[in-house]
Order: structure tokens, then sequence, then C-alpha cells
């Protein structure tokens, strides 16, 4: 065995330990080892988690097993953009802050739980007056502003599923995914702003239609006032469409089962592939992973990166900074 080889070997080799600072600990949900024991009663364990959030319909069963397929809370119906929004609305937390965001030449926006409800019932009606209806499926392609996550829960509210596509991709990259899911409807914005420059992703999503034929229409969002091509007939300006938008969709009943989103593999070592997550198990797993090391109400707003991590903080009613950052290698 070479000198790298042991050198490698041995840095495997991790026993430390890094325990939390005491205040973090001493405020967390869980603090000591009895969580993995209660998870070893699997239905129980997830049961009481899934009883956290808000269900249309509860369950008939925690788990059906036949391997390798599994069925999480078959018969249960909920959706994610109720939970996150509508229950915490009729109480206190309709004036807490949903969303901090700072972009990156120093614009600010705060979104409180009822500004963000209201956003995401206008643009779920802007779907479905356009069409989109349950089980289609809807492709994001947006820089990190606040359209990102009003845009992913109302798609969620009516039923679509929605793939987020990272805004530094390539046109190639945009296409390879639109063509993969067939996506009906592409969400994109004029540009976006990355340390210190502006990227077309308008121009990048033109390129990638060209050969994506499952698209209808483009909704565009007005981010950094540069001069786009908008083709007559498929292209719709955001904000032109929520000018005039009802104030109230109603949530769709979704299946525990049924698909919430699709990501994507980056795609770095062959084809990209898709990987859905669904309703109900999505919602309890990071709604559980959320829960467990901290208690909400005395959360810290947060920390930039991570999104989907901590869209689904939204069930538990934390405040969610969203930021725009740009980093060099």
């Amino acid at each position: 065995m070479g000198k790298d080889a042991r050198t490698i070997e041995a840095l495997l080799k991790e026993n430390r330990s890094f325990p939390p600072p005491p205040a973090f600990a001493a405020a967390a949900n869980a603090r000591d080892n009895d969580l993995y024991r209660e998870g070893e009663s699997t239905e129980e364990f997830w049961g009481r988690e899934a009883a956290r959030l808000h269900w249309f319909r509860r369950w008939d069963r925690v788990l059906e097993w036949d391997y390798p397929l599994a069925w999480w809370f078959n018969g249960g119906t909920l959706n994610a953009s109720y939970n996150c929004l509508d229950r915490h609305v009729e109480t206190w937390r309709r004036n807490k802050a949903a969303i901090i965001w700072e972009g990156e030449p120093g614009d600010a926006v705060v979104l409180t739980y009822r500004d963000l409800y209201r956003e995401v019932n206008k643009f779920a009606a802007v779907l479905r007056s356009l069409g989109v209806k349950r089980d289609d499926r809807v492709a994001i392609y947006l820089p990190m502003i606040p359209e990102l996550p009003i845009a992913m829960l109302a798609c969620a509210r009516i039923g679509a599923v929605h793939n987020v596509v990272f805004g530094g991709f390539s046109a190639a990259a945009l296409r390879d995914r639109i063509n993969d899911i067939g996506a009906k409807i592409l969400i994109t914005a004029d540009g976006g702003f990355r340390k210190g420059r502006i990227v077309g992703l308008k121009e990048s999503a033109d390129t990638a239609l060209d050969g994506a034929p499952s698209i209808e229409l483009v909704i565009v969002a007005k981010r950094t006032g540069e001069r786009v091509n908008m083709h007559p007939g498929r292209d719709l300006w955001w904000h032109e469409l929520m000018a005039a938008a009802p104030l109230y969709t109603p949530p769709e009943h979704m299946e525990a089962e049924d698909p919430l989103f699709i990501l994507h593999t980056s795609g770095t070592t062959g084809k990209p592939k898709g990987v859905v997550h669904t309703t109900g198990g999505y919602l309890v797993g990071t709604a559980t992973t959320s829960h467990t090391p901290m208690r909400p109400e005395t959360e810290p707003p947060g920390n930039p990166g991570g999104f989907y991590a901590r869209l689904t903080k939204r069930p538990l009613r934390c405040s969610m900074k969203l930021q725009r950052l740009g980093f060099s290698f």
C-alpha cells in the first residue's frame, strides 16, 4: 500500500465528537438518545410525527411494505401549501415574518405569513387560469428571489408537480430536465445577479426551449430590468398576470403518495436522474428534521443555502432567510 493510500485510510477513521453549545442543546426538542429508541417502533414513531401536520383525511395505515415498495400514510390526504400557510394565517403568526429576503445588490423584502399566503394564492390562481391542473409538470428556472418559493407553494396548492432547476445551469441542462419531466409551463426571470454580474436567464431559457416541445407557456419575473425577447403568444410577464389575480385559490386534497416535486441529480457522471418526492412522506420527514433540533418559536431566522430544507420549516412556523450569495473557489 502506498503512502497516499495509507494517509487516506487514516483520514477515514474519525472518532471525535462535536457536542452542540449548551444553550442550543437546552432548547432542543430531542436532548438524548431516546429518539433513536422510539424510532425502532416505525409506525408508532412516524404516526406521531405525522400528527403534527394538518390532514384533510387521516391515513388508514402509517406504512405498507411490500419489498421493494413502500407506501406511507395510505388513505391520508393533505396539502403542502395549506400546511405551510393556511393554518398559520388563522393565528397570531399571520404577522410573523415568513420570508426575509436580501438580494445581491442590497435590496430587501420581508413577507409575513399573510403576505406570502396572499401571493401564493394569487399565483396559484394564475397557474389555474393558464390551464395548469393537478399532476401537470411545471419547471422553475429562477434566481434566488421571493418568486421562487411563491411558485413552488402555488404549484403544491393546485397539485401541480414542480421541478426546480438551478439558475446557474446551462440552456442544455435546462432543456434536458424539461424534456425528462414533460413540463407544460416554464417559470423564469429576465435575469439574475450573481457575483456582481447579470446572468441572462431568459436568454438561456429561449435557447433551451428550441428543443423542448412540451412547453406551452413561459412566465417571466422581472428581476434585473434588462430588455429581453418576449415571444408573442408564449411569454407572459409575472407582474401583469398577478395584477388581477383572485386572492384565494382552494387547496387540492392530495393523496399522501401523490408527487410533490421532482429534483434531479447533478448529472456530473451521467444523465441526470429525476427523483420524485411524495407529498406526505416528504412533509413529515422534513418537518421532523426541523422539529428535532430546535423549538420553532425560539428559532433564529436561519442561514442561506439548503433552500428545500428550510422551505419545509413553514409547516413548523419558522422564518426563512433567503439570500443570493455567490462563492468562488
